[in-house]
């Protein structure tokens, strides 16, 4: 609903989390308090949101998280029609893929020397 990618949502939970991981987590049919929260800080959507999915009431759940006291909206989203720019978001995106998958891949050779040593 938020077209958030699984790539962008495991690297904003941090380093543990990979896109299958995402990937997985939806397909669970309940998920522990504590990482909903943390989920729920991510995207900034309450808890709610969540809990017990309706998808009508989801959308005013989150539709209502942006609007202020008066009910005036606060969100005011900006949608990127140039290309050019949507390219450079893209290649930025895969970049900070790349060098993650860098770090891990290190992190691995490092595991295997000391396993071989």
């Amino acid at each position: 609903m938020l077209n958030i990618k699984q790539e962008a949502l495991a690297y904003d939970l941090g380093e543990d989390w990979s896109q299958k991981k995402i990937s997985l987590l939806e397909q669970k049919d309940v998920i522990e308090d504590n990482l909903l929260k943390q989920i729920s800080a991510v995207l900034k959507i309450p808890v709610e949101a969540f809990q017990n999915f309706n998808e009508e009431q989801a959308i005013n759940i989150i539709s209502n998280t942006f609007h202020d006291t008066q009910g005036l909206v606060n969100y005011n989203p900006t949608f990127n029609n140039n290309p050019i720019d949507k390219l450079i978001q893209l290649h930025e995106e895969k970049i900070v893929l790349y060098e993650r998958m860098l770090r891990e891949k290190e992190e691995m050779m490092q595991r295997l020397e000391k396993l071989i040593k």
